[in-house]
């Protein structure tokens, strides 16, 4: 008979805080760097910033991805519950900065203006409600392994689950990726590829059911 643990809902309280404050951190960071080189208002195409600033900006998504992951290693001890805790804080984190930046900026005025997502390896691309959808996910995803880990019935993803999902993740990054060349050479996006980013966002929600599934 499988032990049944109380659901962890202080450490997800303070998952949720941390996550918010940095987001509101990250927000910040946006908000200068918008007065400084889109004082009108963002817009494409991209202003060409100094090599420098592109480095620190790079090094400094790095630096977040590195302390949500840690943050997601203490929440939980199995290997999948610190996974799922990362990715809801990740989720969470990119909610709240697009919250704190309409209530700072007034921006984005609708869930389809484009926006610069990530910088690394190449600069990921689409409209606000992509990004949104992939954290939503994540947090449902995160929070259904958190509930069955607490009930004693933990989630076993085969080894061919985790191929699958790597494989979707791929998929929704390469959609965001498709106008990255197109955007460095100053053009402005029009078309984002939905005909790719709904099947990676598909195949990972199918693959995550069938995992819940199986035993």
């Amino acid at each position: 008979m499988q032990s049944q643990s109380k659901f962890p809902s202080a450490k997800l309280f303070f998952l949720v805080i941390f996550s918010i404050a940095m987001a509101f951190m990250e927000a910040a960071i946006v908000v200068y760097l918008r007065q400084l080189y889109y004082p009108d208002g963002f817009s494409f195409p991209l202003k060409i910033i100094p090599l420098k600033i592109y480095l620190v900006e790079t090094g400094r998504e790095a630096a977040t991805v590195i302390m949500l992951a840690v943050v997601g290693w203490f929440s939980a001890k199995s290997f999948l519950s610190r996974f799922a805790g990362f990715v809801m804080a990740f989720g969470i984190w990119d909610i709240f900065y697009y919250v704190f930046l309409k209530i700072i900026l007034n921006w984005p005025a609708g869930m389809m203006d484009w926006d610069i997502l990530f910088l690394i390896p190449l600069p990921w691309v689409g409209p606000v409600l992509a990004p949104v959808i992939v954290s939503a996910a994540l947090i449902g995803g995160g929070v259904i392994v958190w509930v069955r880990q607490s009930k004693g019935q933990p989630i076993v993803p085969s080894a061919w689950h985790w191929v699958l999902e790597v494989l979707a993740g791929l998929i929704i990054i390469c959609s965001f990726l498709t106008n990255a060349k197109f955007v460095m050479q100053q053009g402005v996006p029009v078309h984002f590829h939905w005909e790719l980013f709904l099947p990676g966002i598909i195949l990972g929600a199918s693959v995550f059911v069938i995992s819940l599934e199986e035993k």
